[in-house]
């Protein structure tokens, strides 16, 4: 099992495994949010925060729901919210412990240009 959480406590997401790669995204959220990005499916992360603990925010075509825990402001996680990215999520792995995720690959996507990763 791990584990990430806002820096305040108030949002905690337990995964299941561990993730088979980051991936640090160029897009303009992602730049100016300075996450990294573990991917999961919906039913392999639980969210363990009171109701409204996190606030979304959704962006440009629409497809995912960026959330960030409204008394601190981390950003924790996004869900997909259309069609193509209904099942998929992922988890802002800067908020896991950095000895959880030591040594697994980070990818970099061009989130920015050419919707390719750059490794």
């Amino acid at each position: 099992m791990f584990e990430a959480s806002c820096h305040c406590g108030a949002v905690h997401i337990d995964v299941s495994r561990a993730p088979a790669h980051l991936t640090e995204c160029n897009c303009s959220t992602c730049r100016k949010f300075g996450t990294r990005w573990a991917y999961y499916t919906k039913d392999e992360i639980t969210i363990r925060a009171a109701p409204g603990a996190t606030v979304a925010y959704v962006h440009g075509d629409r497809t995912l729901e960026t959330h960030h825990c409204r008394v601190c402001g981390c950003i924790t996680h996004w869900w997909g919210i259309s069609t193509e990215t209904a099942d998929r999520c992922a988890v802002n792995a800067r908020l896991m412990p950095p000895k959880d995720i030591e040594g697994i690959r980070i990818r970099h996507f061009d989130g920015a240009d050419s919707w390719t990763y750059l490794d």
